[in-house]
């Protein structure tokens, strides 16, 4: 059977049991456009306020659900609109294909009307990209554009198609997608060898990484911290790993993690890697990082082992199938004296806030949240100072439930990433964190969600300042507030009905619990203004560059 370009497009993401994108039209995907239509009782197109917008979307969809998140743009400034998603989805390993239509191919060097070399533009922030000019190449470069997007250390690949090819038509005939590429053959020896590090060590910590969430190991990781009675650090892209209320649970590692597990990896004789990358900001001082300790690293990308932190052991492979590998061969143990030393660092804790006025602070308002929402409610954030205070207070039980932007810290993330998730996952709650600085930057998608009609909860941390560079500025720069105070008037309660959402205000708790309240028998998006000090403070804190040593935590 001979089809357009255009329909190979739409019959390959069929294939592929693709049933929602998101995306934005153009000239010069007007073909692609015209194949929706014709296939919108297979495939739903979600159009977003920008392309932007739809890149965070098919990413949160991507984190939400576990699978390959679509996106589609026309040429030139659309193309150039998913750059920030698609670096996003890098940095993360999200698995997302991106599709975009170019000029014709005969006007390709000439500097067209909204050409652009998109396939330059992206090389460094794609897993891959291909460039398609050619209408006996389409078919192939799809299907795969979704292998590689799915295999390995997964990511974001893109597909840039000429107008002509979208015109031109091809033999075609339906298939399964190819086959994920096989994963890395673990070295059972090397295995063998962690495992009789694991059973010797006295004070041994798991530092727990994304790679864990992304290979869905998160009950051979529980197994692993009952057996051998180890406690156990997360890093932010892990948050639900552990559950919030495991008595292993150290918490969040790092610049914004807390006194338990920075001090818990100082003070190892083990530390045990799994699925992280020793980041600036877990491994502040790399050379300075877990001294006392022998360092694990396990990974499925070999480009990761040793590029941050120098380990003393490494295997490469999928961080579930070197668990099951490992298991057998641990020793139950029990480190009593060590869990007590934890556990006394852990107790110490409490929110760092001022709580003897009536003003409403940022661990209450999570505390509010989590009190009134389920276990399946998803979180999404945006990126600055509300974003750790959601990691810190979150009341993580479950991966997959905590969607953040970690490696390139995208403000603007928050809320497509959110549309993207409610529409992956239609029957979890959805509450989007967000902050003044942020929101300003994509409160435009409230369209999406009063159009798609999406109870997404959106909670808006206003403290009236670019949080978390004023935070520095107070605590580095002698209080010079540059272009900090943003001096903004905007009343989101008026903006949230101008979009056709619900909007509330919030001072106080009580003021903060009724209005959530209200928002969840809301049927469409709501927003939530919550009126906080500018001087609150993510705490503790660890100086960029600096050690456990010189944490910040009054």
């Amino acid at each position: 059977m001979k089809i357009k370009g255009s329909q190979v497009v739409a019959e390959v993401l069929v294939d592929h049991g693709v049933d929602l994108v998101f995306g934005y039209p153009g000239g010069c995907a007007i073909n692609i456009y015209d194949e929706l239509y014709r296939y919108q009782d297979k495939i739903k197109h979600v159009l977003t306020a920008d392309e932007q917008g739809a890149a965070h979307a098919a990413d949160g969809y991507a984190r939400a659900t576990g699978k390959v998140g679509v996106a589609i743009a026309t040429s030139g400034p659309g193309a150039t609109n998913l750059v920030t998603g698609l670096a996003t989805a890098f940095m993360d390993s999200i698995p997302m294909v991106a599709i975009t239509i170019n000029v014709a191919d005969r006007l390709i060097g000439s500097d067209a009307f909204q050409e652009i070399c998109i396939t330059g533009v992206t090389m460094p922030i794609t897993k891959h990209n291909y460039f398609v000019n050619n209408i006996d190449d389409l078919e192939h470069s799809l299907r795969e554009a979704f292998r590689i997007a799915g295999s390995g250390r997964k990511g974001p690949v893109l597909v840039d198609i000429t107008k002509d090819v979208t015109e031109e038509f091809v033999e075609y005939s339906s298939k399964a997608p190819y086959a994920l590429s096989e994963k890395p053959e673990l070295d059972r020896e090397e295995i063998t060898a962690i495992a009789e590090m694991i059973n010797k060590a006295e004070r041994p910590v798991l530092y727990l990484g994304h790679g864990t969430v992304l290979s869905d190991a998160q009950d051979e990781v529980r197994d692993l911290i009952e057996k051998a009675d180890i406690p156990a650090a997360y890093t932010l892209m892990a948050a639900g790993i552990v559950r919030y209320d495991d008595p292993h649970n150290l918490g969040m590692v790092g610049m914004h993690g807390s006194v338990a597990a920075n001090k818990g990896i100082d003070q190892a004789d083990l530390v045990i890697a799994l699925g992280g990358r020793f980041s600036d900001r877990v491994a502040l001082s790399p050379t300075k990082w877990a001294t006392k300790a022998q360092i694990v690293q396990v990974d499925i990308d070999r480009s990761e082992i040793n590029k941050n932190v120098i380990v003393d052991r490494a295997c490469m492979g999928d961080i579930k199938e070197f668990l099951t590998i490992l298991l057998p061969q641990i020793e139950e143990k029990k480190h009593e004296a060590w869990n007590a030393k934890v556990h006394e660092w852990k107790n110490k804790e409490k929110p760092i806030s001022n709580v003897k006025n009536a003003k409403l602070h940022p661990h209450q308002i999570m505390e509010i949240i989590c009190d009134a929402v389920d276990d399946e409610t998803i979180y999404v954030t945006d990126v600055g100072q509300h974003q750790m205070w959601a990691a810190q207070f979150t009341k993580h039980k479950k991966v997959n439930k905590f969607i953040t932007s970690g490696g390139l810290g995208t403000m603007g993330f928050g809320y497509g990433a959110a549309i993207g998730a409610k529409m992956g996952c239609p029957e979890s709650r959805v509450v989007h964190i967000t902050g003044d600085g942020s929101f300003h930057m994509n409160m435009t998608e409230a369209c999406t969600a009063v159009s798609q009609e999406l109870p997404i909860i959106t909670v808006i941390m206003n403290n009236r300042v670019l949080g978390m560079v004023y935070q520095w500025q107070t605590l580095f720069y002698d209080e010079r507030y540059s272009s900090t105070k943003a001096y903004r008037a905007t009343d989101f309660v008026k903006v949230a009905e101008g979009f056709g959402a619900k909007g509330f205000r919030a001072e106080t708790p009580e003021e903060f619990k009724q209005a959530f309240t209200a928002a969840l028998a809301e049927s469409g998006p709501v927003w939530i203004e919550c009126l906080i000090e500018e001087k609150e403070r993510v705490l503790p804190m660890i100086p960029g560059g600096k050690t456990v040593e010189e944490m910040i935590v009054d």
